[in-house]
């Protein structure tokens, strides 16, 4: 495994610096945007499972196993896609910076020229970037870290980053699925199911206003976006559930 860290004053600050600009998507920001996606993602399936099996059946019980069970693979399913995807990527990257390292050794004449002519798209002369790139390569770590970010856009990741995108990503959804289902726990009949929307629609806004902690929009903007795409996944999946009752008694 290539290792690319560079220990160096400028870099320490340049990361500091980046933590009090509350746009850079950190890793506490990552965090964060992949626990919202998780709850967004585990509250729409279960709303749309109970509001379908709502109105296939009137059977309550019925609708709270099948939101429990929902609940539980879709949080079984989003674990093991985020641990497969990141890690993955993970994989494509140390293969694609192996590859990097490799034309380094093997012509880095090529590769010096290769940076100095992505500098001067920057805006340096010819001079000054070609001196920038030989003063890089005299590093051999930090020119491959250089040319994964410059040539390939690779930035450096977390080591183990695929189990914590696997936590956070199952632990997420398991909070947002249960949250439609709160109301069975106390209520019964038309009322569970009439709290049970209520819920979701509430709790549809609010995590939509909490993606702006990750996104630069509006908060009211995006919280009445999840709440319209909430209700049409309720309205459809509850149709469906009143035609497939229809079918079954044709």
């Amino acid at each position: 495994m290539i290792h690319l860290d560079v220990a160096h004053p400028a870099q320490n600050r340049l990361h500091k610096i980046f933590g009090q600009e509350r746009w850079h998507k950190s890793q506490t920001g990552g965090w964060i945007g992949d626990a919202i996606y998780g709850v967004n993602d585990g509250l729409g399936a279960i709303f749309g499972i109970i509001a379908g099996v709502a109105g296939y059946t009137s059977n309550v019980h019925i609708v709270l196993v099948s939101g429990l069970f929902g609940a539980l693979a879709s949080t079984l399913s989003m674990g093991a896609g985020a641990w497969l995807a990141s890690k993955s990527e993970s994989e494509l990257e140390q293969q694609e910076l192996a590859h990097e390292m490799r034309e380094i050794r093997e012509n880095p004449e090529h590769e010096i020229e290769e940076l100095a002519l992505l500098y001067q798209l920057k805006g340096f002369n010819e001079a000054e970037a070609d001196a920038i790139a030989h003063k890089i390569a005299t590093d051999e770590s930090l020119f491959v870290k250089t040319m994964a970010q410059e040539e390939l856009g690779i930035q450096e990741t977390e080591s183990g980053s695929h189990w914590k995108s696997a936590f956070v990503g199952s632990l997420s959804t398991l909070v947002g699925g249960l949250v439609p289902l709160i109301p069975f726990l106390f209520a019964s009949g038309i009322l569970a199911l009439i709290l049970a929307a209520a819920v979701s629609i509430v709790a549809h806004f609010a995590v939509g206003a909490l993606k702006t902690l990750v996104t630069a929009r509006r908060w009211w903007t995006s919280g009445l976006e999840m709440t319209m795409a909430g209700i049409i996944v309720g309205v459809v999946a509850y149709g469906l559930g009143l035609l497939g009752t229809t079918l079954v008694h044709i």
